[in-house]
């Protein structure tokens, strides 16, 4: 009798898990694991920490020593009123740093080696947003501080001013998935940056944030009322300062929810075509 040459039987198809395979608990466990080496990233280069930190200090100081003479607002001290605005540009251009450290793992080949793993594919993007969320705490509780300092004052209760700062990093954190989707696009440090920016100036300073919109001209103050960093800055203002913020608050609520849901999903879609 002749033996038969039978195929070598396959491995079973758990053996190499695919990123639709994984469970729920073992992706938030890949997530955590991406922020912690974030966050290491962030620990072993102070300088990064310590520049993006100055930048917002030296607004404070150029606006509220500066312009602060010639800027009038409609009620209480200026300095009450540009402080949500420091705030909320604190959190944007801190997140720009979410596309320079996608495009970085790109450019270094970090990327493809993650994907190589049996690890949950929205662990790299989730994990890099998270670390630069905790970032912008440490950056915020900073510009508190600051702000203080130079006269600012907290009028809302308790409950209302930890949420306005809630919604100053919620705000951030959508926004990170904006940076997170230019990175995977240009994948160049460099470019990067200069391309995370682009989109904010415009909103940033056309917007409540320095001057009331009342001060602009008719056509840009068709723009600035209705933009998301207006009304967030606006509703942040209404609850640090204790008053009726119903109007804006669903409208910053509703701005970050969009750009988180689209942004994420078409950052997502760009990470499985790098």
């Amino acid at each position: 009798m002749t033996a038969l040459d039978l195929p070598a039987a396959s491995p079973p198809a758990s053996a190499t898990p695919s990123p639709r395979s994984i469970g729920v608990g073992v992706a938030l466990v890949d997530i955590a694991g991406i922020t912690k080496r974030n966050l290491i990233r962030i620990l072993r280069t102070p300088r990064l920490l310590i520049f993006s930190s100055i930048q917002p200090v030296m607004f404070v100081l150029l606006f509220r020593y500066v312009f602060a003479g010639a800027i009038r607002v409609p009620h209480g001290a200026y300095v009450d009123y540009l402080m949500p605005g420091i705030f909320v540009q604190t959190s944007l251009f801190g997140g720009s740093s979410t596309a320079v450290g996608l495009a970085t793992d790109l450019q270094g080949g970090i990327i493809d080696r993650f994907r190589s793993l049996p690890m949950a594919r929205s662990a790299v993007l989730a994990g890099r947003t998270i670390a630069d969320l905790i970032r912008n705490v440490f950056v915020l509780a900073l510009m508190v501080i600051v702000g203080v300092l130079v006269g600012f004052r907290f009028h809302g209760s308790i409950g209302t001013d930890l949420g306005g700062l809630g919604l100053v990093l919620l705000f951030g954190y959508a926004f990170s998935w904006v940076y997170a989707t230019v990175g995977l696009l240009v994948k160049d440090p460099e470019t990067a940056q200069v391309a995370a920016f682009l989109p904010l100036f415009p909103l940033v300073f056309a917007s409540s944030a320095f001057v009331p919109v009342s001060s602009m001209p008719g056509w840009l103050q068709a723009f600035a009322n209705v933009q998301p960093v207006s009304v967030t800055v606006d509703a942040v203002r209404g609850l640090l300062a204790g008053g009726s913020v119903e109007h804006w608050l669903w409208q910053s609520l509703a701005w970050a929810a969009g750009i988180l849901v689209v942004f994420s999903v078409l950052a997502v879609r760009q990470y499985r075509k790098v």
